[in-house]
This record gives structure tokens, C-alpha cells and sequence, in this order.
């Protein structure tokens, strides 16, 4: 069994076959026509998907209910919406798929799984292979220093706000583009659109500036919203905002005093070729 993935984390290569996936929602999803082509080596891989969910449907499984679409690069380099499923629905799927190929890689969605289980028991080892990947497409030690540790202000922060009564997914956005606006007077869809992003995460394209002051206006709401005792969306709002604002003013300073802008249309889209010019 012949398995490895690209630099980009997004792709997995099975005997083969290259079976594209996205991270969406804390977990991976893998395209269900690629899984397919690669167990069944189909050479109409959608008619045998679209005669597969008959089957299952048959069988008591509603495919429908399972398979989500996500916006995954086509042959010709366009994002297009695309069938995908969770590891749990793939080895469901699998099941029902007669072939000999079908238990390895099985095996590998195992690996994938205990893995997982491993970061959750273990985060230094999340910690350990997500400073690898970054460091496989080609950023820098000290980027990689200060963005570890913006996920970890970033995890306090959001526990700060669950503990606090903040609930909805949306709050959650809502409290995060209250920072931003405050701290760098973009929103952070905005600041995605000057970065020319599209569902990539806009912390991984942010520079060692934008972290540091992203860091500080979240940082700033933990300490408020401990100090204020705040509880619900309102108040944790309010301190959303007061947080973003004593980054906002710091990082006015510096651009006062440098002459430069903090905020920067830059991002990391290309950062391995980059390495590879300065070679």
C-alpha cells in the first residue's frame, strides 16, 4: 500500500490515485468520486457513485443526509462543488464497495483517526506536526513561533467566551470581526478580500506584524472580559470591542512612528516558490 500526501496537506496519493480532501468544520472531508476511481479503478467513477447511492439507499442508508457539497480544484484548476464525506461516512460508503482495495485503505483512515486521537490526548503533538506542515510549504521558524501561539491565545479566547455565556457559531464571528474592525478597521472578511483569499484561513496569510497585533486585541478581550466579570453576547461584545481597540491604537503608533502600514495585502499563496527564488 503506496500512501502519501502533498505539501499542501490537501491531497492524498492511494496506490496511485490522488484523492483531493478539505478541512471543514474540525475535520477532514474527502471527494467521494475520487474514493471511488481509486477502489474501484472505474472508468465512469460519477455513473458508478450515482448506481452506488441507489444501493445504499437500498440498504437503509441515506446518502444524502451524509454527503455534503464542498468546493474542491477541478481538472482544469477551478474550485467546483464536489460530493464529500467525513471519515465516518467514507468507511460506511466503503462497506458497499466490492473490492480488494477497499481494507487498505481502510487502514489508512484508521491511521488518520488514532492520530487524531493522539493530538487530543496529547496537543504537543498537534502542536509538533502542525509547525511540520507549515514548515513543509515553507514558512519561516519565527512566523511559525508567533502563529502557535496565536492558536493557543485564540483557544483561550474563545473558551473565555463559551464560558461566558457566548453560544452561536455566529456570536462567535460576530465577536471576532468586532477585534478586527477595531484593531486593523477591516473586518476579517474585508481583510481576506485585500489579501485576494478565498476559504483559505486568512491567519495563515497574515504577516508577523498582523499576527502580533491580532494576538494583542485578543489578548486584551480575555483580560477585559475577566476584569468586567462580562456575561452574554452583549457585554462580551463590548469587551470585543475594547480589546480591538487598544490594538487598534498600538498599531496606529507604529505606523506613525515608522511611516509604514501594518496591514498588508501580502499573503502566503506561493510562499514555496517564494523560498525557492531566494535559493
Amino acid at each position: 500500500m503506496k500512501v502519501a500526501e502533498t505539501q499542501e496537506n490537501a491531497l492524498i496519493v492511494f496506490q496511485g490515485k490522488g484523492i483531493r480532501r478539505v478541512w471543514e468544520e474540525d475535520e477532514w472531508y474527502f471527494s467521494v468520486i475520487d474514493i471511488v476511481e481509486a477502489i474501484t479503478d472505474s472508468t465512469i467513477p460519477k455513473r458508478y457513485w450515482s448506481d452506488l447511492k441507489i444501493k445504499l439507499k437500498d440498504e437503509g442508508f441515506e446518502p444524502y443526509e451524509k454527503i455534503v457539497q464542498l468546493k474542491l480544484p477541478a481538472e482544469d484548476g477551478k474550485m467546483r462543488m464536489t460530493d464529500c464525506a467525513n471519515t465516518k461516512t467514507i468507511f460506511r460508503l466503503i462497506q458497499s464497495i466490492p473490492s480488494p482495495k477497499a481494507e487498505p485503505f481502510k487502514q489508512w483512515l484508521a491511521k488518520v483517526g488514532y492520530e487524531r486521537v493522539q493530538e487530543i490526548e496529547n496537543p504537543e503533538l498537534a502542536q509538533k506536526r502542525m509547525k511540520e506542515l507549515y514548515q513543509a510549504k515553507g514558512y519561516s521558524e519565527a512566523w511559525i513561533e508567533k502563529r502557535a501561539r496565536g492558536i493557543a491565545v485564540r483557544d483561550e479566547l474563545t473558551d473565555e467566551w463559551r464560558n461566558r455565556g457566548v453560544q452561536h457559531p455566529i456570536e462567535y464571528a460576530i465577536l471576532t470581526a468586532e477585534i478586527s474592525k477595531a484593531a486593523f478597521g477591516l473586518t476579517p472578511s474585508e481583510y481576506k478580500e485585500l489579501k485576494g483569499l478565498d476559504r483559505q484561513n486568512l491567519r495563515d496569510h497574515m504577516t508577523d506584524l498582523e499576527l502580533i497585533f491580532t494576538m494583542l486585541g485578543e489578548a486584551s478581550t480575555i483580560e477585559i472580559a475577566r476584569s468586567k466579570d462580562t456575561q452574554g453576547f452583549p457585554e462580551n461584545k463590548e469587551a470585543a470591542g475594547k480589546g480591538g481597540k487598544i490594538s487598534g491604537d498600538a498599531r496606529n503608533e507604529l505606523e506613525k512612528e515608522t511611516g509604514n502600514s501594518v496591514v498588508s495585502n501580502e499573503n502566503y499563496l506561493e510562499v514555496p516558490e517564494k523560498k525557492k527564488r531566494l535559493k
